[in-house]
């Protein structure tokens, strides 16, 4: 079935990459060169296109592929190639630009509607040579997905985001070669559905399944190490997950070391500080936290901030990493309350030749604002004064504030120090 609309794969090539558009070759050995031989009836494409190796036709037309002798006199050089949200919509035709670029190992084929239709496998096999493969929102069914990869021999990246699949079907065949799968903003609930990727994909290093709305983890500790043993990162933003369980479940991945996990309904009633904290004191493996470091020193702060943070919850309740910290670090005294914000006030002594004065003072305010303030208590204009601070808990001497515009709490002034007022001699 052809449908009746749509451009050809070969006609947007042309179109696009024609020396008129390109007149300059890019680069050594962009250009193609066709010779045309006595037999061709002149070819409706020119002798030249400056095709590069990353041949990018999106969102064109596209639904049929042309003249595969064309494809293939001009695309074996081609590597990567992007037909996404093109009208594509029949295997057929997809196959027949695909077996004729010899050397492609990347194929964007998102947004083409695939819905329903069926891949024969021996159009599959076209698709033998690439490696990364991208199907997003194209509602591909997952019996082809399966079929795909077990007719992709070196498959290692495979992206199936806005699908749909609410559940999956495990295949008799392994895709021993897959390394990651991005499998974002689908309906998976069930973690019945996510351990089927691990006896897919045994080598799976990352798994991106954010925008689910998983529930929970559900597998122990054998079955993980078991289904999962290179996973090494796994995103779970925006997924169903409320329990301290589920993540340290996280820790029987033998190879995990980076975790991306916001946006989970466990973590909305705490501070970013304590969620961060916490995670990190759950994860002693964990070296990235949604895409920042966790250095030693931080891990070391978590930790202890995680045994203070449940000092005073009973036994039944304590998770099961309390106990370890405790063993490490012993159990902590909670930390005193100290207060940094900068003091408002103090209490000084005001000396003035034989009189003393107690004052309260402002400490936001300037030397000048000071001496301002001090012209009723010592009879004395701002220009004629001198001042001198006395700090009462140190072995200094007088320290004179000669600047008019430098700020009181500067001096680091206490209650009980002194300000002693001298009268500028003439």
């Amino acid at each position: 079935f052809v449908p009746p609309y749509g451009r050809t794969f070969v006609e947007v090539m042309s179109e696009k990459y024609s020396p008129e558009n390109f007149p300059y070759r890019r680069g050594p050995g962009m250009g193609v060169v066709v010779v045309p031989t006595a037999a061709s009836q002149g070819s409706p494409m020119k002798d030249r296109l400056n095709l590069p190796s990353i041949l990018v036709l999106n969102s064109c037309g596209i639904s049929r592929a042309g003249d595969q002798a064309e494809i293939a006199a001009f695309c074996s050089h081609v590597m990567e190639l992007d037909l996404s949200h093109n009208k594509l919509q029949d295997w057929h035709e997809i196959s027949k630009i695909v077996s004729n670029i010899p050397n492609l190992a990347f194929l964007n084929l998102s947004s083409n509607p695939l819905a329903g239709m069926t891949l024969e496998p021996r159009c599959a096999e076209a698709f033998c040579r690439v490696r990364r493969l991208v199907l997003n929102n194209t509602q591909v069914s997952w019996d082809t997905v399966m079929l795909l990869a077990r007719e992709i021999p070196e498959l290692e990246e495979l992206f199936l985001c806005l699908n749909e699949y609410s559940s999956v079907r495990a295949s008799s065949v392994a895709c021993p070669t897959l390394r990651l799968l991005h499998i974002t903003d689908n309906s998976l609930q069930d973690w019945a559905e996510v351990r089927k990727f691990g006896s897919m994909f045994p080598s799976l290093d990352t798994l991106v399944m954010a925008n689910n709305n998983l529930a929970s983890i559900q597998d122990n500790k054998d079955i993980l190490q078991r289904l999962f043993p290179n996973l090494r990162s796994i995103n779970l933003h925006n997924s169903g997950l409320n329990r301290w369980e589920d993540i340290e479940k996280l820790n029987f991945f033998p190879k995990l070391e980076e975790v991306r996990l916001q946006g989970i309904p466990l973590l909305q009633t705490y501070t970013n500080a304590e969620r961060r904290s916490l995670m990190i004191a759950h994860l002693p493996a964990i070296s990235l936290l949604n895409g920042s470091a966790v250095s030693d020193s931080e891990r070391e702060d978590a930790e202890r901030f995680f045994i203070r943070y449940y000092l005073d919850y009973p036994e039944e309740e304590l998770p099961y990493r309390y106990h370890s910290l405790v063993t490490k670090y012993g159990k902590l005294e909670p930390l005193a309350e100290i207060d940094l914000r900068p003091r408002c006030r103090a209490q000084v002594e005001v000396h003035c030749e034989e009189k003393v004065q107690q004052l309260n003072i402002r400490l936001d305010q300037t030397v000048a604002e000071l001496k301002k303030q001090l012209t009723t208590v010592v009879q004395l204009s701002t220009n004629s004064m001198r001042l001198y601070y006395i700090d009462k808990c140190t072995a200094f001497g007088p320290e004179e504030m000669k600047y008019n515009t430098r700020a009181l709490h500067s001096y680091s002034i206490q209650d009980g120090d002194e300000i002693l007022v001298v009268p500028k001699t003439k």
